[in-house]
C-alpha cells in the first residue's frame, strides 16, 4: 500500500490479498485499487463492496484540493443555501450582526462558503438523527458563526474570543 501526495491509501493487488487473508471479517465500503496493476476480477472479495481503479494524478496538491471541494457529499438543497443570509437572521442584535459580517468576510476570502453549507448539513443530519457530539473545543470555538449553526456551544462574542485564533 502507498500513500499517494494527497493522502489517500491506494492498495495493489497483492495487498488487498495480504488484507483479506489477514483480516477476512474486516468490511470495507470502497478500496482505491493502483489502475497500474492488473486486477484479477476472479479474486473473491465480496468484502469490498467498491473496488476504484486509482491513477495516480498528475495534479497538484492546490488543484486535487480545489476539485474536491467543488465536489461535496451534500444535498443540492444544502449547496444553493443561502448561508450567509441564514447567519445574519439568526443575529438578535447589532454587535451578533457585526461579528457575523466580519466572519463570513473572512471565509468567503478563503473560498470556505461550502464548508460552512456543509456543517449546517452536518448540524441539521446530526439533530435529525438524535447524534450527542460535544461541547466545543480547540480554536474553532473562537467562530462565532459555527456557534450560530451549532458546531459548538461556546458563544465567542460572550467570551471575546478572537476569530483570527480559528482562522490563522
Amino acid at each position: 500500500m502507498i500513500i499517494d501526495s494527497y493522502g489517500q491509501h491506494v492498495f495493489t493487488e497483492e495487498n488487498l490479498c495480504e488484507l483479506y487473508m489477514t483480516k477476512p471479517d474486516l468490511k470495507l465500503k470502497e478500496v482505491l485499487l493502483d489502475k497500474t496493476v492488473d486486477f484479477n476480477p476472479e479474486l473473491n472479495l465480496t468484502h469490498i463492496p467498491n473496488i476504484i481503479q486509482y491513477e495516480l494524478s498528475n495534479l497538484s496538491v492546490a488543484e486535487f484540493d480545489k476539485k474536491n471541494r467543488d465536489e461535496w457529499f451534500i444535498p443540492e438543497e444544502y449547496k444553493t443555501f443561502d448561508i450567509a443570509k441564514w447567519l445574519l437572521d439568526q443575529c438578535t442584535h447589532e454587535e451578533e450582526m457585526q461579528r457575523v459580517g466580519k466572519e463570513l468576510l473572512l471565509y468567503q476570502k478563503r473560498d470556505m462558503f461550502i464548508l460552512l453549507q456543509y456543517m449546517k448539513y452536518l448540524v441539521d443530519t446530526m439533530r435529525a438523527n438524535n447524534i450527542v457530539w460535544g461541547i466545543g473545543r480547540g480554536s474553532s470555538v473562537s467562530s462565532f458563526v459555527l456557534f450560530l449553526i451549532g458546531i459548538h456551544r461556546i458563544n465567542s462574542l460572550y467570551y471575546d474570543l478572537d476569530i483570527e485564533e480559528f482562522l490563522k
